[in-house]
């Protein structure tokens, strides 16, 4: 390689001593730092048989590390290596997973492989993460705006690759950083190939030494205007500059399925949002009091679906008349009452939907004391006519906290335009803010109850939404791949 010794890191610290060892005729030395890996005079082969890697390097086939030699087959394939996009995906709450961590890296891989299937994505397991490699034809940004939604994944990077040699990976950094500005920057390692030569803290004083003199600029450990990952695999050594946030959480797929009571409002699209990010999928189910009153709230609906078809992929929205029902309240039951009862003869309909879905529990966007409906009193009562479990992910949330996260994933705007919602038809002046259990129950009384399920589930139209879609030609916007609507029963008016 014709490297001397370096003695000294980038800040002047003292470094690891270092040699070249000689290779086989015809391949170039590798470089093996000294009091570490044995003792003296016992090198260290780096390079290895590399795992096979579709289209790029096929199996059996042995690539020269080090010295970038090996004919030009093998330097086509190391320039098309370098021209794909290769983004790393890390996560944090999977790696605390026990012995079914697998069932959860598999399935983030199988979402981050279906998020990208219409950009030519390529998604593979590595040991704490994954990698997802796209043809250089797919811009970054793209690239980078799903990443930020897949949910699971608690930062990525935009990825490069050099050989196993540090000369190699020095040239190849400051190619990289030519076209940035920064006046500091510190180099942070991870060796999880062993067998590497240097250690990780002796790798962080190699490459910073050679960026130091590359670019002129300056060490800061603490505050960083630029940090450099490494991370040095089996058969290659991974850079990156940035890490990008992402949302956290669990891939959606590995808790369940759950059914959410959606409205055109701002709180039930955060509460179905925040299912999503604990692994539920979510199917959002919606009342609608047409034609008694406007589609503007189903079109409100629709497109809040479409949003959150970002995070899950693919949607199912249930849309159920429920004017009908209403109808047969107002007619029969004491006004106090009527908001509590529309939400329990809610709590029943999406329930037996859910049930038909393979949903195993209900979700609302109740937030306590919120609202007349949404005291300790009502709540218990409405609750009651679920026989499973009604989860209320937003029932400790104020509605700022509410409404700035409804601005972070993108619903709020939506949510704030004007519609005619179902629950504000027929509202009574003074709505019963703790009612009681048997009073509810002695207005039901008078009402076929199960015939009103029935009917409204009778009328239920359903649509279908995808993203990536095969229509959505690399769009940022998931689209409506299917519609199932029966025709609805004109209600009888009162």
């Amino acid at each position: 390689m014709g490297r001397g010794e370096r003695d000294r890191g980038p800040a002047g610290g003292p470094g690891a001593a270092a040699r070249d060892v000689p290779g086989p005729a015809g391949q170039p030395g590798l470089r093996r730092a000294q009091g570490r890996q044995g003792p003296p005079g016992r090198a260290r082969r780096v390079h290895r048989e590399p795992a096979p890697h579709a289209e790029l390097e096929p199996p059996g086939r042995e690539v020269l590390r080090g010295g970038g030699t090996g004919g030009p087959q093998e330097g086509a394939r190391r320039v098309r290596r370098r021209l794909a996009v290769k983004v790393v995906l890390r996560y944090h709450e999977i790696a605390l997973k026990g012995r079914n961590r697998p069932f959860f890296v598999e399935r983030l891989a199988q979402n981050a492989k279906r998020l990208t299937a219409d950009l030519g994505g390529q998604v593979f397991t590595l040991d704490g993460r994954l990698r997802l490699e796209l043809p250089d034809s797919v811009a970054w940004e793209e690239a980078e705006r799903r990443l930020s939604d897949l949910f699971g994944v608690a930062n990525f990077s935009r990825a490069f690759e050099s050989p196993l040699d540090m000369d190699a990976l020095g040239r190849d950094v400051l190619a990289a950083l030519s076209t940035r500005r920064f006046a500091s920057f510190r180099v942070t390692s991870k060796r999880s190939f062993k067998a590497f030569p240097l250690t990780s803290p002796q790798i962080d004083r190699e490459l910073g030494a050679a960026i130091h003199v590359g670019t002129g600029t300056r060490v800061d450990l603490e505050h960083p205007e630029l940090t450099v990952f490494v991370e040095v695999l089996a058969d290659r050594i991974v850079y990156s500059f940035e890490r990008e946030p992402g949302p956290g959480g669990f891939p959606v797929g590995t808790s369940g399925r759950v059914a959410a009571l959606v409205s055109g409002g701002i709180d039930s699209p955060v509460a179905a949002w925040r299912m999503m990010k604990r692994g539920c999928v979510v199917v959002p189910v919606h009342f609608h009091a047409f034609p008694l009153q406007d589609r503007t709230t189903i079109d409100k609906v629709t497109e809040l679906a479409r949003i959150l078809t970002r995070f899950q992929l693919r949607t199912r929205l249930l849309l159920v008349p429920f004017g009908p029902v209403q109808q047969t309240i107002v007619a029969s039951c004491p006004a106090p009452l009527r908001v509590v009862l529309y939400r329990r003869f809610m709590v029943r309909i999406a329930e037996a939907l859910a049930g038909r879905h393979r949903a195993r529990a209900l979700v609302t966007g109740e937030s306590l004391g919120q609202v007349a409906s949404q005291t300790l009193d009502n709540m218990t009562v409405i609750g009651e006519a679920a026989r499973g479990l009604v989860l209320r992910p937003l029932v400790g949330m104020d509605k700022e906290e509410i409404t700035q996260q409804a601005r972070r994933i993108g619903t709020f705007e939506v949510s704030t335009l004007p519609d005619q919602d179902c629950c504000q038809l027929f509202v009574p002046k003074s709505p019963a803010t703790a009612a009681t259990l048997d009073e509810v129950r002695r207005a039901e009384a008078a009402l076929d109850v199960e015939g009103l399920v029935r009917s409204a589930i009778a009328g239920v139209e359903e649509e279908r939404f995808e993203f990536p879609s095969s229509t959505s030609g690399g769009a940022h916007t998931p689209d409506l791949v299917g519609r199932s609507r029966p025709p609805l029963k004109n209600p009888s008016r009162i």
